[in-house]
């Protein structure tokens, strides 16, 4: 683990015990820290104190006596819709507010780093969507590479849970506009930022906010070098921010579509094949088409923010290709789970707002598109311009009837379940067509999370297939 560093001898209040909570709280008391932690679950408290913590109830009167510091879980809200009612009472009283994330930053540094040949680094993903293939993709390449690399955040380990890196070690982390929206540090050496689509829109008060919690891994962060997806225009004012002018090479640009030539440094895919440019030259070419773990031009837009990443650590172009080549892909992201007489079945169970299931419905020509769950605000019309390939939709869960009303013409069948769905759309599915598992929607209402509703799918394929 990372021992939290700055605490020694002091009294910091945890709240959330969940991966990261615990996580953070095993750091706090390597570091000399003594942790006062509280959940409102009873399960979490018991499973804190098995371990030897102790769990105060922080909304007690005094219970924030001595307390140098309140971490937060990143599901906790902080400011919107209205910070919880801890967070609340420490904004009160003064007592700032954290969360692993800038411990992490603010701890990372170790005396011993002086003997090292090569400083670790951190690369650090954030953006609407995309960002945990870009992290896994880069850690991916790192270590066919053979360069040592850790992954962590918001997918993987917690971030104070990993080991202290190595010499020359690459630390790969995902980090959401939860956590960057509340870290006091934020140091990355090489930030990415994937792109921007409406979601989580309630916790930052609208779109402004939550581009800003993003922005702040840039502007606030300093890093070295940044990787700037410009397909929408928040994008392109990042990149204008951080860069002295379009010659300024410590800004690279991607692209999913766009030719990005008249810059100091660009990454773009167009037609399947990812192109880099440095002042004015090309440098390299991939063929992006055959790629089985990165299909669609989502994730060739991946493939160059990764791709980016790793040649501003100074990686080939030709290693990097070799990378691409052996990628898996993710669980429940475009995930190929089983085919049979020339029907495959993909799992993009993560595909949970609309700007996603857009991505996943233009990555293959004939979908038997199963759909559905606890629809988001504004629902699903703006799906309309990516139904052409829509076969057919089989509607699930508490949004079923209301998807059905908002897809127009596109054949459709409200199916309820998931089993029913997988079953109708393989009974009709024609040799060519996809199944595909895109759901627009959480999946709050039948499963607990996208990983549970995205197993379930591949259950019933892996039960029909067998």
């Amino acid at each position: 683990m990372i021992p939290v560093q700055g605490y020694a001898g002091r009294k910091v209040a945890v709240l959330g015990l969940g991966r990261s909570g615990l996580a953070t709280a095993r750091a706090l008391k390597a570091g000399g820290a003594e942790p006062l932690l509280w959940d409102d679950s009873p399960e979490a408290r018991a499973k804190a104190e098995a371990e030897g913590f102790a769990c105060t109830d922080l909304m007690k009167q005094g219970a924030f006596d001595g307390v140098a510091c309140l971490i937060t879980s990143p599901g906790i809200p902080h400011l919107y819709p209205q910070p919880n009612k801890v967070i609340a009472r420490a904004l009160d009283l003064g007592v700032p507010v954290d969360n692993d994330i800038g411990l992490f930053f603010q701890s990372l540094g170790a005396a011993d780093w002086a003997k090292f040949d090569t400083a670790p680094r951190v690369i650090c993903v954030t953006g609407s969507n995309g960002k945990s293939t870009t992290t896994a993709l880069i850690h991916h390449i790192l270590q066919v590479a053979g360069r040592p690399t850790q992954m962590a955040g918001n997918i993987g380990r917690g971030v104070l849970d990993i080991d202290p890196p190595q010499d020359g070690e690459v630390i790969v982390l995902e980090l959401s506009s939860y956590q960057t929206d509340l870290a006091r540090a934020l140091t990355p050496d090489v930030a990415v930022f994937t792109n921007l689509s409406p979601d989580h829109l309630d916790r930052h008060n609208g779109m402004g906010g939550y581009f800003a919690a993003k922005r702040r891994l840039f502007a606030e962060g300093g890093p070295d070098r940044c990787i700037v997806g410009v397909d929408e225009t928040e994008g392109r004012f990042l990149a204008n921010q951080m860069a002295q002018g379009p010659e300024d090479d410590r800004v690279i640009r991607v692209s999913s579509g766009t030719k990005l030539e008249g810059f100091g440094w660009s990454v773009f895919a167009r037609k399947g094949f990812l192109a880099e440019w440095r002042r004015g030259k090309q440098m390299a070419s991939i063929d992006l088409r055959e790629i089985s773990g990165l299909p669609g031009a989502h994730n060739h837009q991946n493939a160059c923010a990764a791709y980016a990443a790793c040649r501003a650590l100074g990686l080939a172009p030709k290693l990097i290709e070799q990378a691409l080549q052996s990628f898996g892909g993710l669980p429940h992201r475009s995930q190929l789970v089983g085919e049979r007489n020339g029907v495959r079945f993909v799992n993009d169970s993560k595909a949970t707002n609309v700007d996603s299931a857009a991505k996943a419905l233009q990555a293959f020509p004939k979908i038997r598109w199963i759909a559905g769950g606890m629809g988001k605000d504004g629902g699903i019309t703006a799906l309309e311009p990516f139904l052409g390939s829509v076969v057919k939709a089989y509607l699930i869960g508490h949004s079923a009837r209301d998807f059905a009303l908002q897809i127009g013409s596109t054949p459709h069948e409200i199916c309820e379940t998931m089993a029913r769905a997988v079953a109708r759309a393989a009974e009709e599915a024609e040799p060519g067509d996809v199944v595909l598992l895109a759901p627009a929607a959480a999946s709050f209402d039948q499963y607990p999370n996208f990983e549970k509703r995205g197993e379930d799918f591949t259950a019933q394929v892996q039960a029909l297939l067998s």
